[in-house]
């Protein structure tokens, strides 16, 4: 593999709100090279957007955030938002959950993408213009020219979601960083984004970070898996580690949990209950409440991210007996 386009290494990250600190992130690491898809996944309010806002220093000034975050080599954490400015867009770029909010609804799509141009390059407005319509037709935009001219009202959310594609893409950046690209689209129009961003990483070269809860996506587009669960990774490995040797009871419980074609009759094993507040993490494993293995071990002493082969990492004080083991063997009734 390349040598790291981005590494993330110990990130923690505290928010405060009017009960208390509240650890959003707690020791992610991750590293992604060029070419590569990284998949984050997990549940709602498992620290995997926050991660990538403090990435891009883009939480609010109250946020306290440690560890370390390096683009080829060079420290992002604690820059000023000067150079910060400079590295946005330019060498990281970010794809948003929803673009109408993304996107500025009194200018055409067009006149987006050539300030996107602008800000970072000096080619000169028909260049812009030009490199506007070139990346609406590379992201599958239907004729390219008009759309350019259209209002982001006048497009359907799938063609929007390319428009932010296509502005990740203006200053072919090192880094795309899309957080949930895909929710609330239909299959049809999930698949035409996927295919968008697929053109958007081989067009510039670009390592993507790709977040989601959606394990179907994951499966399809992700080289390497990163599983959150109450801020922290529980898991980490190859797609193929993640998906067909799991070895944390909360990966099980995903896979558990994601329709198959393949299932057909066979009953769903969804994890019962609910992520713990992260105003004060329990002092164990996270997990330690929802899962059927828990033992007063399991309550007591939090399990660290330990390799349970090659590249494969878990965090599991029993991830010996969950090889080969189904999801229904742990969760079924």
């Amino acid at each position: 593999m390349n040598s790291p386009v981005l590494a993330v290494r110990d990130l923690t990250v505290a928010l405060p709100t009017e009960d208390g600190q509240v650890q959003a992130v707690r020791g992610l690491s991750y590293e992604v090279a060029a070419g590569e898809v990284l998949g984050i996944v997990g549940e709602s309010g498992s620290g995997k957007s926050v991660s990538s806002l403090a990435v891009l220093g883009l939480l609010p000034r109250d946020a306290r955030v440690g560890g370390s975050v390096k683009l080829r080599g060079q420290e992002l954490l604690g820059l000023p938002d000067r150079e910060l400015s400079r590295v946005r867009g330019r060498r990281v770029a970010m794809i948003f959950q929803d673009p109408m909010t993304a996107l500025n609804p009194v200018y055409p799509v067009g006149a987006q993408i050539v300030e996107a141009i602008e800000a970072h390059q000096r080619p000169g407005r028909g260049v812009a213009e030009r490199r506007a319509v070139e990346l609406l037709d590379l992201v599958g935009i239907a004729d390219p020219r008009r759309r350019s001219s259209s209002y982001p009202h006048e497009l359907s959310g799938g063609m929007r979601q390319r428009v932010v594609i296509a502005i990740a893409m203006a200053n072919d950046p090192d880094v795309i960083i899309a957080d949930e690209p895909t929710t609330a689209l239909d299959v049809t129009v999930q698949a035409q984004v996927l295919e968008a961003l697929r053109t958007a990483r081989q067009a510039t070269g670009a390592a993507l970070v790709l977040i989601t809860h959606d394990l179907g996506v994951i499966a399809g587009h992700a080289d390497r898996v990163c599983v959150m669960y109450a801020g922290a990774p529980v898991e980490t490995g190859t797609a193929d580690d993640v998906f067909y040797q799991p070895r944390m009871p909360y990966t099980l419980g995903l896979l558990g949990s994601l329709p198959r074609i393949d299932n057909r009759g066979g009953r769903l094993t969804p994890i019962v209950g609910g992520p713990p507040s992260l105003l004060a993490p329990p002092p164990g494993c996270a997990f330690a409440p929802r899962c059927p293995m828990t033992v007063d071990r399991c309550r007591e002493q939090a399990p660290l991210l330990t390799a349970v082969g090659g590249g494969h990492r878990a965090a599991c004080h029993f991830h010996e007996r969950l090889v080969g083991v189904s999801p229904q063997e742990v969760f079924g009734p």
